[in-house]
């Protein structure tokens, strides 16, 4: 049995094959790409502290208290599941990449690494987004003199000092980058593909099962998933409603191409810049799985719970609508149980 993955979904899914299925650690193996514990987290930039972070929820079994508000979420999170792996005897091994899971002897899996290559009955793949950023391709882009960089690369504001810099985006990190670099850039500029959707008033348990059940229709019909945020819409806090009221969040529509000194629109409109700033999302790290064909024509993995439909030895965790740290809390959960139905109920060998 491996884990491909020790972020949130990953960490889930190792604690609860250790404790709900009662699999030994010689029967799985915890893979993980990153050089240490943290998942995705360990890498957001310094300025993101724990305090302003939009949801944060606890792995199964130990909680997380008394971090300090004011701390990098980098440092918080990724203390907290180095403590947690600790805790539970989740021996990952790291860093560790898997090239590629394709068909083994004996209705097995094969699972390539950089550290050998594993037999497994049943693979949980909890690889999440962080490695694969989406970069839009405009007309003209190679002709830009200034700089782009990408959120994953976005270490703070600090570097966009007396820039004219244009943020394309319209989720949750394109707001933040955008209300940061507006404090010391010369000028800032937001661009988006559609209309920002911005949510007042609480967002309870109905509503969040609501836009959960939208991407997981996706994901059952075999269509790449949109994240959870993009059907929930931006929530307006305190310092967005500020930020909108000085005229920082006024959007234009996303422009038409780039020029070696800016942007263009085809109505005319010209913006020179110095930097654009990519803040426009991730898509799932999956090419590894390829092998398998597990994609539908939609572009997507048709999945039935954690379960992709075209080979049920392979779960996804952290895909689609358990995307978020509480869905993939669930999800790890839901994965080992439906290991072991597939499995008939006998403990998986790595």
């Amino acid at each position: 049995m491996a884990v491909v993955g020790a972020g949130q979904a990953g960490l889930s899914a190792a604690y609860h094959l250790r404790r709900e299925a009662l699999v030994p650690d010689r029967d799985f193996v915890v893979l993980d790409h990153a050089p240490r514990a943290g998942g995705a987290w360990q890498f957001r930039w310094p300025s993101l502290t724990y305090g302003r972070v939009h949801g944060m929820h606890a792995l199964p079994g130990m909680e997380l208290s008394g971090a300090d508000a004011g701390r990098p979420s980098a440092e918080v999170v990724g203390g907290y599941f180095a403590r947690y792996e600790e805790a539970f005897g989740l021996r990952v091994h790291r860093p560790v990449h898997v090239a590629a899971v394709r068909e083994g002897e004996g209705g097995r899996l094969r699972v390539e690494t950089s550290e050998g290559v594993y037999s497994a009955r049943a693979l949980i793949n909890a690889t999440g987004t962080w490695d694969r950023p989406f970069w839009p391709r405009y007309p003209g882009q190679e002709t830009f003199r200034g700089r782009q960089l990408h959120t994953a690369q976005y270490a703070g504001p600090e570097e966009f000092a007396g820039l004219r810099v244009v943020v394309v985006g319209g989720g949750a990190s394109g707001t933040q980058h955008l209300l940061e670099i507006a404090e010391v850039a010369e000028e800032t500029t937001w661009v988006t593909r559609r209309e920002p959707v911005w949510r007042e008033g609480p967002f309870g348990e109905a509503e969040g099962r609501a836009a959960v059940a939208l991407v997981e229709e996706r994901v059952r019909r075999g269509l790449p998933p949109r994240s959870v945020v993009s059907v929930t819409g931006l929530p307006l806090d305190g310092a967005l409603r500020e930020a909108r009221e000085r005229g920082v969040l006024d959007r234009l529509p996303v422009f038409d191409r780039i020029t070696p000194d800016g942007v263009a629109w085809d109505s005319g409109r010209v913006m020179e810049a110095d930097v654009i700033l990519w803040a426009t999302g991730f898509r799932a790290a999956l090419d590894h799985l390829a092998p398998l064909r597990l994609r539908e024509p939609g572009g997507g993995i048709r999945m039935d719970g954690t379960r992709a439909v075209r080979d049920g030895r392979v779960q996804l965790v952290g895909y689609g609508p358990s995307a978020s740290t509480v869905g993939a809390n669930r999800a790890g959960r839901a994965a080992v149980r439906e290991v072991l139905d597939v499995l008939g109920g006998a403990r998986a060998a790595a």
